[in-house]
């Protein structure tokens, strides 16, 4: 039980989340025309559970009997999911009535996996981690689908659902034996008696099921099999809050898990298998993305090497490290979701004008447009000063100063490759010609979108230092 009323206040970001989900069912159950409603009080809402949550960045404190944390690297996250999670439903205003999915569920439903999210996240217990995750699956199960007239659609759900449910088979399996082992499911007590269980071939058998599980949530090679189908089939603003917010709360597991490792200096057990899945993603989702004319496909490739680099990050196993780890995955987030919000605004219906050819000649029919794209592109690629160059500066720097250069090598090998198939866009924008005759139509909330989406990225990667500092101030390992 809570010691006393302090406590409700201090998860003031959960209780308005859950409130707000409440709140929009009543709105959709008695308003007919919903809709609107629904996606201007989603996007309040997430703004301010954001404030709320970097309001109590510095009062970090674990609750109701060391069952979740607030305040802390908590904040970030919660910080990162509900602003990408607002930017997402202002480039899905006009484009779900395009694709066919203009129901007010669809604003509860994403509302309830951000929620998932910030659970996952403020984890300190096994049982929370999984309570988060599948709240936040479901939910994205439910989103592939949504349009149940087009089969694309019912393909994405259906492959998402069942590999999803083969990957949480893992976890749960995991879970159990790690508890079987250890007598308890509190992360506390397991970060505690961390050295100990270490030697414990059940617990680190269990602990290896629960990470192999969490490397399919974050579409690490070889469990990305799902990743290009669920990113084409689904819809492409659902597409980029499942290729950021669900990639985000999974890293947030891993670095609360590998939190002994990073506080303790104890003994990275796992470190050849995050350096193999590392280098395995980096090179397989930069090399198969050059292949890629759709768009979609090109970013899904793109997604899983970019799950490689941070994945760096666990491998080093360092404070260094996670400091970068987040501060990239704040890059990412906004990099994403702007690229995925350009190709919303730009998408015809039937899912035409996704190709590369379509945006040949970009720049004559929407010059704005181009140049957000371009700026996506160029950040996506590492290219200075954008936030992604300096995502991945800070995670090789990490894993230099863990004695594994030859992975950061390779981290900058893949990226020189990353930057053919980014910079092919940009070509196609500004040096080809129109090859397709498309009019774009007006998407005031779409394009609002996509310039906040350019702008954070431009000043994380200006000022990089103020976001790195933030994080390092909260990283109370």
């Amino acid at each position: 039980m809570p010691q006393s009323n302090t406590e409700y206040l201090q998860i003031l970001p959960f209780i308005l989340m859950g409130s707000g989900i409440v709140i929009s069912v009543i709105i959709e159950m008695f308003y007919k025309k919903s809709e609107p409603v629904l996606g201007w009080f989603s996007v309040l809402l997430f703004i301010t559970v954001g404030f709320v949550s970097l309001a109590s960045i510095n009062d970090s404190a674990v609750l109701f009997n060391n069952m979740i944390e607030v305040g802390g690297k908590p904040a970030i996250f919660n910080f990162i999911f509900t602003f990408g999670a607002a930017v997402m439903i202002l480039s899905s205003m006009n484009y779900i009535s395009k694709y066919g999915i203009y129901f007010g569920e669809f604003f509860i439903i994403v509302q309830s996996s951000v929620l998932g999210m910030m659970i996952m996240a403020g984890a300190k217990d096994l049982f929370m981690i999984f309570m988060g995750l599948e709240l936040m699956s479901i939910c994205f199960y439910v989103l592939a689908g949504l349009n149940r007239k087009k089969i694309q659609a019912n393909e994405a759900s259906m492959k998402y659902f069942l590999l999803g449910a083969f990957a949480t088979g893992f976890i749960v399996y995991g879970i159990a034996l790690m508890y079987g082992s250890s007598g308890t499911t509190s992360l506390p007590y397991i970060f505690e008696n961390f050295s100990s269980l270490i030697s414990n071939v059940l617990f680190v058998t269990g602990l290896g099921l629960f990470l192999i599980g969490f490397s399919f949530k974050i579409a690490a090679f070889p469990f990305h099999m799902w990743v290009p189908d669920v990113y084409q089939g689904s819809a492409t603003t659902i597409t980029g809050l499942m290729s950021t917010g669900g990639k985000t709360a999974a890293f947030s597991v891993l670095i609360i898990m590998l939190s002994a490792v990073f506080a303790n200096n104890a003994a990275n057990t796992f470190e050849p298998y995050f350096a193999g899945i590392s280098v395995l993603s980096m090179l397989f989702g930069s090399i198969v993305a050059i292949a890629q004319d759709n768009l979609k496909r090109m970013l899904a490739y793109s997604s899983i090497a970019h799950a490689g680099y941070m994945v760096i990050g666990l491998a080093a196993g360092n404070q260094d490290s996670v400091a970068g780890i987040i501060f990239y995955l704040a890059a990412y987030t906004f990099m994403n979701l702007g690229a995925f919000g350009v190709l919303s605004i730009i998408e015809g219906k039937d899912d035409t004008l996704l190709d590369i050819n379509s945006y040949a000649g970009l720049n004559s029919k929407s010059p704005i447009l181009a140049a957000f794209m371009a700026l996506f592109m160029f950040a996506l690629a590492g290219i200075p000063p954008m936030a992604g160059f300096f995502g991945k500066y800070y995670v090789f720097i990490a894993a230099i100063k863990s004695d594994l250069t030859w992975l950061a090598i390779i981290g900058v090998l893949s990226s020189v490759i990353s930057v053919y198939f980014y910079l092919r866009v940009v070509v196609y924008m500004y040096f080809k010609e129109s090859t397709v005759n498309f009019s774009i139509e007006k998407n005031n909330t779409g394009l609002l979108a996509v310039v906040i989406s350019g702008i954070l990225i431009l000043v994380f990667g200006i000022i990089p230092d103020t976001l790195l500092n933030v994080i390092i101030s909260v990283l109370n390992f």
